[in-house]
């Protein structure tokens, strides 16, 4: 079942340009121009675009701050501006700089306080921060103000604080962002197990791409208010044919072209005794080890997966090209 269903979904805006000492010319822009978007329960999307694409419009809108210009939107079976408040009490929301913890406060009356804002019974409450508290090790400064945290630790309270209502989907926009490998590596690990266990149905834009590969099976990647891809990581490998690199290393010197050609299977490099292939994602990487087994001792075999930024920089600049 569909808990967040978009059909044409547009968002304009309108900017007023200058084209003269005193004169002003009024054009409109649409931020996202027509989306349709269907998120199952429990799903975790990865939603990624250049700056200027149109993510941040369409969280707004999914979370009520925006209304749309045109086409049709559903948020847990409600209509995100018109039932705003309803669905604040369903969703969960980190959203950039602004925060849902009180500066002042320690951590923990600042959770208490969110308790008494959602209405949340104190037994459904405890039961959900000792969750957090034990996958996000918040122990250590759960009575320590707001302002005195650093930011990792800030980060970790911000995700209890929009789960303690035990929210249907969490919208998160940049969660790892200026945050130390430490502190990138306990969220992830959160983010990790919380999708896992398919509770929550969770929405993550990032400008970090490992964050979308070690997290997300579905990306939708939008450019200029249009989604472009829509599947999943592999399906965008295949799309661009990207290329696995595998580095085989002999015990000795091997004649390069001593093995029949494999298909998908490039060779990029021979060098005494060692080989660089290339393979595309039809190709077996057990083929081509079966192979070079049969043409001499291996002492080595290292597997280079492709670089994400690699293949989502070449569909921006597939984008860029089809616009001129």
């Amino acid at each position: 079942m569909a808990v967040i269903e978009a059909l044409g979904l547009r968002k304009e805006f309108t900017v007023r340009r200058k084209t003269g000492r005193v004169r002003r010319e009024t054009h409109v822009v649409a931020a996202v121009d027509g989306i349709d978007l269907a998120v199952e329960r429990g799903e975790l999307l990865g939603y990624l675009g250049p700056n200027g694409a149109g993510k941040s419009t369409t969280l707004k809108m999914l979370t009520g701050v925006l209304m749309p210009t045109a086409g049709s939107l559903s948020v847990c079976g409600l209509t995100p501006v018109p039932q705003r408040r309803r669905l604040a009490r369903r969703i969960g929301v980190v959203f950039g700089q602004r925060s849902a913890l009180q500066w002042d406060l320690p951590l923990r009356e600042s959770f208490e306080l969110l308790r008494h804002v959602y209405r949340v019974e104190s037994r459904s409450h405890s039961a959900a921060l000792n969750r957090c508290r034990s996958l996000l090790d918040l122990d250590s400064f759960m009575d320590t103000p707001v302002r005195q945290l650093s930011l990792g630790q800030r980060m970790r309270g911000e995700l209890t604080a929009a789960l303690l209502h035990g929210p249907e989907i969490l919208f998160l926009d940049e969660p790892t962002i200026g945050l130390d490998v430490l502190s990138k590596q306990a969220v992830r690990q959160f983010l990790a197990e919380l999708g896992a266990a398919g509770d929550t149905t969770i929405v993550l834009t990032t400008h970090d791409l490992a964050d979308i590969e070690r997290l997300c099976r579905r990306i939708v990647v939008i450019d200029h208010g249009h989604v472009v891809h829509d599947g999943t990581l592999t399906e965008l490998h295949a799309r661009y044919n990207s290329r696995r690199r595998v580095t085989v290393d002999f015990a000795e010197p091997v004649e390069p072209g001593g093995w029949a050609t494999l298909p998908g299977v490039t060779l990029e490099q021979a060098d005494g005794a060692r080989v660089v292939f290339g393979l595309e994602s039809t190709a077996e990487v057990g083929d081509l080890l079966a192979q070079m087994v049969a043409v001499g001792t291996l002492r080595d075999v290292t597997i280079a997966e492709p670089e994400i930024e690699d293949v989502i920089s070449r569909l921006y600049t597939a984008q860029m090209l089809t616009r001129r």
